[in-house]
């Protein structure tokens, strides 16, 4: 017999197995030596009461031998099977890949920048001479921008399809357990290289090809259909079913959308800064304490308040983490965050944005380049105001708000390095409003964070693509051209590592039905 409860543990008492299974038998109100084993389904920490607590949901065993939960994928060996091209390595196309395997499927798959491990010197001279390679960086590379960005799987896309299989696919390339359990699931930049290296030689052992420092300069196609596609190099590959997972960065497919007539149109993106605090500020207010226990995690927050009719809302917060430069071209400022595994870093950061829509911008409704532009020239701004080489304008938090240029900024984790700016001078009229509004009242919602040892970095501009490519929502294929499935955040169809993989598979689910 098998029984679901929920059990609550002080910090202190998270890794003594003998109190959870003690505390299990008086909750069951059975003996102890019933219970023959214990499985936890979900962790999550309640720090809304003065007494922070960890809240799991277990499956006892009672009077049963427990049997592993974890399902693991059989593949099929592909080297002959029908061909499926996939162009980009992010999250959405080596799901999508992976999906092939399992469906007897030979993905092909296309990526303008080098295997993640070769892709560290280019990030290496990002950081120290601000140089960026336009085909290897931050975004562009094996893993895509999820990579080197933290590795975050917490998602609400659990309508769009099997969350859990995806984090159990992690788990079978190296990434712990701990992600099957945890309310807001985390891998870490140090480890996700490894097990995105796994995955790949899982792709190229079953018969899959993947071909790097290759971009893709043609999708080809012929009487409404596609046929294949055109490399930088000349060379062509035929498939009749091809992927666009290429990001939301990859303007030159939105440029050759738009070059070959398909429909493309502008969609909304959220835009904002970077804000980083001394994490301890975050611990304390988040955990009542003045010094957080050390079994548990640096705090995490998520806030949110309306100014002037606009949602101002963090996002993407790393605990224990670094502000990464992530433009992907040359003379642009853009900035994302990332932690490693033990978020062990002594800072905390997080986006905050405001939505920007398409009655902001100018002919949005009938130019699908007008958000892409729009977020193109701030980013452009923001590199001719902080002086050059990635330097990121910057402003402490309180003199942003009283709207005063900071004499000095505080120490911070952005490499590159930082310059006193007015950042009104970067952002929007109506974002840096919304901004001002906002952090007062986050201030109140959270003690200590309505500081000026809190910096602003900017901009946070690639939070989701500006452009949508549309697609059928039955087949997944683009409306005009038959064999074309847009794909992940880049097509404006995904939000993150967990909603883009899901993609992937859901559009090899959906190639396989046509096959």
């Amino acid at each position: 017999m098998q029984k679901e409860i929920e059990i609550a543990l002080k910090p202190e008492y998270l890794d003594d197995v003998e109190q959870l299974l003690a505390m299990g038998s008086k909750q069951l109100r059975i003996t102890r030596e019933r219970i023959k084993g214990h499985h936890i389904r979900k962790r999550s920490i309640d720090a809304r009461g003065k007494q922070v607590l960890y809240r799991l949901r277990v499956v006892f065993f009672i009077d049963e031998q427990p049997v592993p939960d974890l399902h693991i994928s059989e593949i099929k060996k592909v080297h002959d099977a029908p061909p499926v091209i996939i162009i980009g390595a992010g999250p959405a196309g080596l799901f999508a890949a992976y999906r092939c395997l399992e469906r007897g499927l030979k993905p092909i798959v296309i990526e303008r920048g080098k295997a993640v491990q070769e892709r560290r010197r280019d990030l290496a001279r990002i950081n120290r001479e601000g140089v960026v390679n336009p085909e290897s960086n931050y975004c562009f590379g094996e893993g895509g921008a999820g990579t080197y960005s933290d590795g975050k799987l917490y998602t609400r896309s659990n309508k769009r399809g099997d969350v859990q299989k995806v984090l159990q696919i992690f788990v079978q390339h190296g990434a712990t357990d701990d992600i099957l359990v945890d309310a807001r699931p985390h891998i870490g930049t140090n480890k996700l290289p490894h097990i995105i290296e796994d995955m790949r030689n899982k792709i190229l052992a079953s018969g899959g090809e993947i071909k790097f420092d290759c971009r893709v300069d043609d999708i080809l196609s012929a009487f409404g259909r596609v046929t294949g596609v055109l490399t930088h190099t000349g060379e062509t590959i035929k498939a009749e079913h091809v992927i666009v997972a290429t990001g939301h960065s990859a303007r030159d497919i939105f440029t050759l959308f738009r070059k070959k007539g398909w429909l493309i149109e502008a969609k909304p993106f959220a835009l904002g800064v970077r804000i980083e605090h001394p994490q301890e500020i975050i611990d304390q207010a988040q955990y009542h304490c003045s010094i957080r226990h050390e079994n548990l995690p640096p705090a995490y927050y998520s806030l949110v308040e309306q100014v002037n009719d606009r949602g101002v809302f963090s996002f993407c917060m790393c605990p224990g983490g670094i502000i990464a430069p992530c433009a992907t071209a040359t003379e642009e400022i853009v900035v994302n965050g990332w932690s490693p595994s033990k978020r062990n870093n002594p800072h905390a950061n997080s986006g905050t944005v405001i939505q920007v829509n398409l009655d902001d911008v100018p002919d949005a409704l009938n130019n699908a380049f007008a958000l892409l532009e729009f977020q193109q020239k701030i980013e452009q701004r923001a590199f001719q105001l902080g002086g050059g080489k990635l330097v990121a304008p910057a402003q402490r938090m309180v003199d942003f708000v009283e709207q005063r240029v900071s004499t000095s900024l505080p120490e911070n984790s952005y490499k590159p390095g930082t310059s006193s700016v007015d950042l009104n001078e970067v952002l929007p009229s109506f974002v840096h409003e919304a901004l001002r509004g906002a952090l007062p009242v986050f201030g109140k919602k959270m003690k200590g964070y309505y500081t000026n040892e809190a910096i602003l970095v900017g901009v946070e501009s690639r939070t989701s693509s500006p452009v949508r490519i549309p697609r059928d929502k039955d087949t997944l294929q683009h409306p005009e051209v038959a064999g074309l499935y847009p794909c992940g955040e880049g097509a404006g169809y995904a939000g993150g590592i967990v909603s883009a993989a899901i993609d992937g598979i859901n559009c090899i689910d959906a190639i396989s039905v046509n096959i």
